[in-house]
């Protein structure tokens, strides 16, 4: 299992918003960036560490967007082969020199192939 890809179809079908794994180039103003920080693996049983930043055209809707992605990634556990999702953290993510409003949360999300 591609747990980035399949985190990543889940949040597509459960926010209204582009998402994807990288930035789109000339993209809406308000979207979703999923990546893999880190994963690890015990007894067949994997734990992916995702960082999932929410972009918007203000910071007030940039941590709505947070909001929602929290919301959504907590359904995830409905999935075939997600067996948990624990939030790590989530915080302000301003791009400083872009001044791109963004927030980021982080998840470790404990999965199994199927």
């Amino acid at each position: 299992m591609m747990v980035e890809k399949t985190i990543l179809d889940h949040l597509g079908r459960k926010i209204d918003a582009q998402c994807g794994m990288e930035r789109p180039v000339g993209g809406p103003a308000s979207f979703i960036v999923v990546q893999k920080t880190g994963e690890s693996r015990e007894n067949c049983i994997s734990t992916a560490i995702l960082a999932v930043q929410s972009y918007a055209p203000s910071l007030n809707k940039a941590a709505e967007l947070n909001d929602e992605v929290k919301t959504a990634m907590f359904s995830a556990v409905e999935l075939p082969g997600i067996a948990a999702v624990r939030l790590n953290s989530d915080y302000n993510f301003t791009d400083t020199t872009t001044k791109d409003y963004r927030y980021q949360a982080v998840f470790d999300v404990t999965y199994y192939d199927m």
